[in-house]
C-alpha cells in the first residue's frame, strides 16, 4: 500500500470535531476528539476514539462515562484550548464554564451547542486509540440554529 495515497484518502472521510469529557468532582478531562459517530438509533448508541495514553481515556476507563460536547462552526479556538492537559479552576476547563450532566455528573461545556452523556457498553482496544461505544443516556441542545465545527474547514489534519 502506499502510504500516501492511503493519508490522502483517508483524511478525504469526513470528521467532525468535539470536546470530550469525563470524570466527576476533582478528577476530570477533557480533550479534544474528532473520530466520533452515532452507532444506532434503538437503543441510542455512539461510538468515540480516544487516544489511548490520555488521561481522558483513563477515567473513561475508569468511569464508564463521558460526554461529548459539540464544537458550532465559530468555535476554533475553543477546540484548540482542549489540545493540552485539562486544567481545571472555578468550574471552568481550560477557562471555559462548565456544569455537571445531571445524568452522569461529568462536565458538560456550558458555551458549547450541544452535548450529549453516555454509558459505555462496549469498547475495542486496538491501536493507539480505544474505541468506546455506549448509550446516549442525555442529551442537550443550547442552540439549535449551530452549525458544527468540522476538520476540514480548520485546515488541520487527524488521520491518515
Amino acid at each position: 500500500m502506499d502510504a500516501q495515497i492511503k493519508k490522502t484518502a483517508l483524511r478525504l472521510f469526513t470528521y467532525g470535531l468535539y470536546i470530550g469529557t469525563s470524570g466527576t468532582g476533582a478528577d476530570v478531562a477533557a480533550g479534544t476528539i474528532n473520530w466520533v459517530s452515532q452507532a444506532s438509533f434503538q437503543p441510542p448508541l455512539v461510538m468515540a476514539a480516544v487516544k489511548a495514553d490520555s488521561h481522558l481515556h483513563q477515567l473513561i476507563e475508569t468511569t464508564g462515562q463521558f460526554a461529548i460536547n459539540v464544537l458550532s462552526a465559530d468555535q476554533k479556538e475553543i477546540a484548540q484550548d482542549f489540545f493540552r492537559p485539562t486544567k481545571q479552576e472555578n468550574n471552568t476547563l481550560n477557562g471555559h464554564p462548565y456544569e455537571s450532566g445531571s445524568a452522569t455528573g461529568v462536565p458538560l461545556l456550558t458555551e458549547l451547542p450541544a452535548w450529549v452523556e453516555v454509558k459505555v457498553t462496549d469498547t475495542v482496544k486496538r491501536g493507539d486509540h480505544t474505541v468506546f461505544i455506549g448509550e446516549v443516556i442525555d442529551a442537550g441542545i443550547r442552540d439549535e440554529n449551530a452549525k458544527a465545527l468540522d476538520m476540514w474547514n480548520t485546515g488541520w489534519f487527524y488521520a491518515g
